[in-house]
């Protein structure tokens, strides 16, 4: 379980094909601060680390991952946002993110205002259950954010300079594909709807 609050930034450094599984070789600034079978959030992916060299450490998406999720588009060089799993005492600084990503979105839209930035993302309606709404939460590549101007199958996030900097949304542009992971209370909600109007 993670909270959507991004570490930091890590650099993809290698990545290694094998049948249908990708190995993910990433450089961090906590490296040595992790173990094997650790369960880190990769731009929202939840991810086992399965070795550690040096200063840095691999993990394996396999199939079903990267047809979910934007993971099969990395490549070396890449910045994926890192969230180590949540502690149980600690604060929830976000909202609760599971690390399952529902399916990707693309951004259609950035625009700065005076030192934010708002992005829009447009995202295919795979069923009913998945929805934003407005002033609620959704995940944008492991970002636990606040929607605004949602609509059907779009929504609109603002972000701070912070966030900005220490994220890989610097990088984004019209065209860039993020992973969604939208509110668990809400795809509840709406699935006990569903059910009770019989859909």
């Amino acid at each position: 379980m993670f909270s959507g609050i991004v570490e930091e930034a890590a650099t993809v450094v290698k990545m290694e094909k094998e049948k249908e599984n990708l190995h993910i070789t990433l450089r961090c600034s906590f490296t040595n601060e992790l173990k094997i079978d650790q369960s880190i959030s990769h731009n929202g992916v939840c991810l086992t680390v399965v070795k550690i060299k040096d200063d840095t450490y691999t993990v394996t998406a396999i199939k079903e991952t990267l047809d979910k999720s934007n993971l099969g588009l990395l490549e070396v060089g890449s910045k994926v946002n890192l969230e180590r799993s949540m502690r149980i005492d600690s604060l929830l600084d976000g909202h609760l993110v599971q690390g399952h990503i529902d399916q990707t979105a693309v951004c259609t839209d950035v625009r700065e205002a005076e030192g934010s930035w708002y992005y829009t993302f447009e995202y295919e309606p795979a069923q009913d259950d998945y929805i934003t709404v407005e002033k609620g939460s959704v995940s944008v590549n492991g970002v636990s954010l606040t929607v605004i101007n949602s609509k059907d199958n779009s929504f609109e996030v603002a972000i701070i300079p912070y966030t900005w900097e220490i994220t890989n949304f610097h990088e984004f542009k019209k065209g860039t594909v993020v992973n969604l992971e939208f509110d668990i209370v809400g795809k509840y909600i709406a699935r006990i709807v569903r059910q009770q109007l019989g859909k």
